[in-house]
């Protein structure tokens, strides 16, 4: 078995799957601009990032932020920081 490939195509799903999310929420904004806050919520895509022996924060948007960023280097994202605030929608095609 290539774990390598099967990992890689596991992240490809999900970022597949994180894009369809986005384009399904884009219409409820006027420019299609989808909250980053708002779709880690609905996903629930916030995770502690440190093995248990480790200080812990909470939960954060590290595997959001890991999919999002794979999907702006691939061209089918934009991202956008208002204030503390960021928002992201699909690139049309």
């Amino acid at each position: 078995m290539d774990h390598k490939a099967a990992i890689h195509e596991h992240i490809k799903i999900c970022c597949d799957v994180l894009l369809a999310y986005i384009k399904e929420a884009e219409p409820l904004d006027r420019d299609r601009w989808v909250p980053t806050a708002e779709i880690k919520r609905a996903l629930g895509i916030n995770f502690v990032a440190v093995p248990k022996s480790n200080t812990t924060r909470g939960e954060k948007g590290w595997f959001f932020a890991t999919l999002s960023r794979m999907l702006q280097d691939q061209g089918r994202l934009e991202y956008e920081r208002r204030g503390s605030r960021s928002y992201c929608r699909s690139m049309k095609p």
